[in-house]
């Protein structure tokens, strides 16, 4: 019971409520003041208007937000003076509906908030065709109402935006601390969890896109919000808990470890791995914690139970070397060693966090030049050229926009030849649903009908219980808040919530609900039946088709991460933020190329071609970037000897297998030559390098020597990371060049 009330007070606190307050504040408040004044009769127009330009309103920069409202009323105004002066002439509408669907929906390739300004416009399109509208007069009237409404929405959005200015970067670094919670946890059963690993690591694909999604969102909130006067301290505050939990994920993915290897080592030792395991699953749980207090405000938890859990993992080193016994335990006390530090600064880092939470003074002092910053911003192009390069039936967007116009025409036609009476609800249907993907827009179409069902048989049985028209009004009113609240977090509940909303509002128009219950059902029904049946049929757009660029550009981040990394072991003071840069957009494509096998795993079984070979691929590119993370995690975090020649001729080799395998996808003949012999003389003298140290060690035990001072002991761990992790990287190059070329074997060169 406590924790649902923990949870209901995290809902109605968090920003998707916040966002449904809004939408509704914007549909009463001008609703009941016409009313009052005596001109009700033009309310639904400003209504209407408000409504459609509330999708724009996403978190990010306050220019987009406000540039993204001003573009939806000036396009959802354009749109519907079009449809209306075009209904008279049914061939004029079907061109209308035809042209207008297929160039807003193909607005989508600027990008996610171009994507919510295109369904406004789309949205605009159908209410356009189930308002009665006949004079010039009257359709000119509506429209500039609906402009009044959309300035409304957008006083609306600023003044709650003045009201709670940090609200939404809150509610994001909330919502990322608590992926990052999740995802560590993750990571932690992956390390003795041998039997469920795969499914583990699929469900880290998931999350990874999650965070990275988020990281970008707050670059763009937060990097941009600097004024000429500097950043203020609750700015500041919100900077370094973003900084931090970047560096926090950073880690994670640094520690992508050879699980081979690992339980090579250990084999039934694992219970050495226990304490690990378990200090991971507390920080997880730690951050969780904190991303609830970001929302609720409340006293940050003690951290004792960390401190004891990083200790023990700390004396379990110990523990092991004890009972293995020197030199057998050196390979697995070094592996513990490795993860010990790399489980520190994670907790440097939630310790960060903790003291930035906690109003610490100091804690609120950086240095972030404004240059270097702006250069982590992903910044999306407007041009016109965008648009015009995906003119083009290889552009997943255009294949979607095509079939979302074929579908539209259709339903229409449906509605005329059939004389269908709610015609604009089954065209509603297929814009809310219609995914370029075949299996979102299939999952959507389920969560619709089942949520509209849902919705329908609860709206029954309050119809049936009361005739009131005052109940119709709240619970109309309210379940549209808490629609809009839901419609990101869980679309069913949305979906139904809409359907009581849309019921109601008709029970006060109409007193025969029922009516109006069985046509939304069978109309939602139609409409998801022709959009799943669209995605499937015309200009289908399979994800196995769609990876060659997301697998080019993962493969050319990759390959620039691995030669930042060679350049900051040669100077770390003067490449680092180059690495930094490199670190990041190869993060962006790891994360990219996730998302897209996500998709791949909704696609029918049938379109899955190779499906394990894509899978391999995934996974050598995911462990790829990890471990080159971990290379140079090491090196930022630890002083380090010179880089040797024959780091940098393995660095060389691996480069050349990642562009051998891009040109093998980008089919273009490869002119990359190896001399395998050099390569196997440098993977040798690193090993001697690691074999001559081990040594000295063991001789200077055997003199009695037994204490490992600090010099020697990074010493050791340098040369066992550089040496397996190299070998490690030449290894997966390798083996992501083979699965490359029978990828473009099996599907490149048979399409």
């Amino acid at each position: 019971m406590k924790d649902l009330i923990k949870q209901l007070e995290l809902f109605l606190k968090s920003t998707n409520f916040d966002r449904g307050i809004r939408i509704g504040v914007g549909i009463v408040v001008p609703f009941g003041v016409l009313y009052l004044l005596g001109y009700s009769q033009y309310a639904p127009a400003v209504v209407l208007g408000t409504f459609l330009n509330a999708p724009g309103d996403i978190p990010g920069s306050f220019k987009r937000k406000v540039n993204a409202i001003l573009i939806s009323i000036g396009l959802t105004m354009v749109i519907t003076a079009i449809i209306h002066l075009s209904k008279p002439f049914l061939p004029v509408l079907f061109v209308a509906l035809a042209v207008i669907t297929f160039i807003i929906s193909l607005i989508s390739v600027y990008g996610f908030r171009a994507s919510l300004v295109s369904f406004s416009g789309l949205l605009a399109m159908v209410i356009a065709l189930a308002v009665p509208k006949e004079t010039v007069t009257e359709i000119f009237a509506q429209v500039a109402l609906m402009g009044l409404g959309g300035l409304w929405y957008l006083i609306v959005s600023l003044i709650f935006q003045k009201l709670a200015p940090k609200k939404d970067q809150n509610q994001l670094l909330s919502n990322t601390l608590q992926l990052i919670g999740k995802y560590l946890k993750l990571r932690a059963k992956l390390l003795t969890n041998k039997n469920k690993r795969e499914e583990g690591l699929k469900q880290t694909f998931v999350l990874q896109s999650q965070i990275n999604d988020k990281h970008e969102t707050l670059r763009e909130t937060l990097l941009t919000a600097r004024k000429r006067s500097g950043r203020s301290r609750y700015e500041e505050k919100q900077l370094l808990i973003f900084l931090s939990s970047i560096k926090i994920f950073e880690l994670i993915e640094a520690k992508h470890l050879d699980y081979d290897t690992i339980d090579g080592i250990f084999g039934e030792r694992k219970e050495y791995l226990k304490a690990s395991k378990k200090l991971n699953k507390k920080m997880g749980n730690h951050l969780i914690r904190l991303s609830e207090l970001l929302i609720q405000n409340d006293k940050i938890p003690e951290n004792k139970i960390l401190l004891a859990a990083l200790a023990k993992a700390n004396d379990i080193i110990t523990e092991y070397i004890n009972k293995v016994k020197l030199p057998e335990a050196r390979e697995g006390a070094l592996v513990l060693k490795n993860l010990y530090d790399y489980q520190e600064q994670l907790l440097q880092e939630i310790q960060a966090i903790r003291k930035v939470m906690a109003n610490v003074q100091d804690a609120s002092k950086i240095s972030l030049k404004r240059q270097n910053s702006t250069q982590f911003l992903t910044l999306q192009e407007y041009r016109l050229n965008v648009l015009l390069q995906n003119f083009s039936l290889s552009s997943t967007m255009f294949r979607h926009s095509l079939r979302l116009t074929i579908a539209i025409i259709f339903a229409f036609m449906l509605g005329v030849v059939f004389d269908i009476q709610n015609t604009y609800w089954i065209l509603l249907t297929i814009i809310v649903i219609m995914r370029p993907s075949y299996g979102l827009t299939r999952t959507r179409s389920k969560d619709r009908i089942i949520g509209t069902l849902i919705g329908a048989v609860i709206a029954v049985g309050i119809v049936l219980i009361t005739q009131n028209v005052v109940v119709y009004a709240v619970l109309a009113f309210v379940s549209l808040i808490f629609a809009f609240s839901l419609l990101q977090l869980n679309y069913k509940s949305a979906a139904a919530l809409i359907t009581i909303s849309i019921i109601f509002v008709y029970c006060l128009i109409n007193p025969d609900a029922f009516e109006v219950i069985q046509y939304r059902v069978l109309d939602t029904v139609i409409g998801s039946v022709i959009a799943v049946l669209a995605n499937y049929l015309i200009v289908p757009s399979w994800e196995v088709n769609n990876l060659k660029q997301v697998l080019l550009n993962a493969l050319k981040m990759n390959r620039d991460y691995l030669l930042a990394t060679q350049a900051l072991y040669q100077d770390p003071s003067t490449n680092k933020l180059p690495y930094n840069l490199a670190r990041k957009e190869a993060f962006l494509a790891i994360s990219n190329l996730n998302a897209a096998f996500q998709r791949l795993t909704q696609d029918p079984k049938s379109k899955q071609k190779e499906f394990q070979l894509i899978y391999e691929i995934v996974t050598l590119n995911q462990t790829m970037i990890s471990a080159i993370a971990s290379i140079g995690n090491f090196m930022i975090n630890h002083r380090t000897t010179p880089a040797s020649v024959e780091f940098n001729r393995l660095m060389e080799r691996i480069a050349k297998t990642l562009q051998m395998s891009f040109d093998c996808l980008n089919t273009t003949s490869s002119m990359v030559k190896i001399n395998e012999e050099s390569i196997e003389d440098a993977q040798d003298k690193l090993l001697d390098k690691y074999r001559l140290l081990s040594n000295m060690r063991d001789e200077n035990i055997k003199k009695g020597n037994t204490e490992l001072d600090t010099e020697t002991l990074h010493g050791l761990q340098e040369a066992y990371l550089i040496a397996n992790h190299m070998n490690w990287l030449k290894s997966l190059s390798e083996n992501l060049e083979k699965t490359t070329n029978s990828y473009r074997v099996s599907i490149i060169d048979n399409n």
